[in-house]
């Protein structure tokens, strides 16, 4: 099953956490980024992904939410950030954000971008010189070839995505649109920092069922019951039994 990026941010909201992962340990978190996104289903997570870069150590969780008021997507950061603390030992939370889809192409006349492991997805980040995202939002969506613009809701930023069914296709756009000479230059007037990677889909929600032998280790890293209230219950009992 595929994984969704939707044109329209009048129902879903979109969340991207970025890490750097420490030393050798990149499958380790990416193990327990699957795990997290299970978690997240029963928070209202739609679709999820993970992302690792073709060049660097950098490995993005994608989610897709049902749309919450502000006070409560704030709730949901907070709440995301303190689980993902279980993970600092293997890897570096680099930046955060939620996200609303403001525009959207698709080559194959979809109203979501679609992808599965093993496709390539290509994103650039953004923070506008003067503070104000509209120009740098209208660029993006100039630029635009078969992918999606989002709009930051928690502080200035644009980022956008496009999908491409091989590494190859991907570097074959970089090329024939000269990325270096003719994009960047066009956004630099109107922003300050032009972040730009190429990942490798490595895990899309719908891809399996976790096995039953990997819970022990990752399910440590990534614990509902710092949510629900089950450490303090279990410390009671721990109490109860000792005394």
């Amino acid at each position: 099953m595929p994984c969704f990026v939707p044109f329209n941010g009048k129902k879903m909201d979109l969340s991207f956490f970025v890490f750097r992962h420490v030393g050798v340990f990149a499958e380790e978190l990416i193990e327990a980024l699957k795990f997290f996104s299970f978690f997240c289903e029963d928070l209202g997570c739609i679709y999820s992904a993970t992302f690792k870069s073709i060049h660097g150590n950098m490995i993005v969780w994608y989610g897709a939410w049902v749309k919450r008021p502000d006070a409560q997507r704030r709730l949901l950061i907070d709440h995301l950030i303190s689980v993902l603390e279980k993970v600092s030992h293997l890897a570096v939370l680099l930046d955060h954000g939620f996200f609303e889809s403001y525009v959207g192409e698709s080559k194959d006349g979809r109203s979501a971008l679609r992808f599965v492991t093993g496709d390539t997805v290509s994103m650039a980040a953004m923070t506008p010189i003067s503070g104000d995202p509209e120009n740098l939002s209208y660029a993006c969506m100039a630029l635009l070839n078969g992918g999606a613009c989002f709009s930051c809701l928690d502080k200035p930023m644009v980022a956008s995505m496009q999908v491409w069914k091989s590494l190859h296709d991907c570097y074959a756009w970089l090329i024939n649109s000269d990325y270096r000479t003719n994009i960047r230059p066009y956004l630099s007037h109107l922003a300050n920092d032009c972040e730009y990677e190429v990942f490798n889909v490595v895990f899309v929600s719908s891809d399996e069922l976790l096995p039953v032998q990997l819970l022990p280790s990752p399910a440590k890293m990534i614990d509902h019951s710092s949510i629900e209230g089950e450490d303090e219950m279990g410390g009671m009992e721990q109490a109860e039994s000792s005394s």
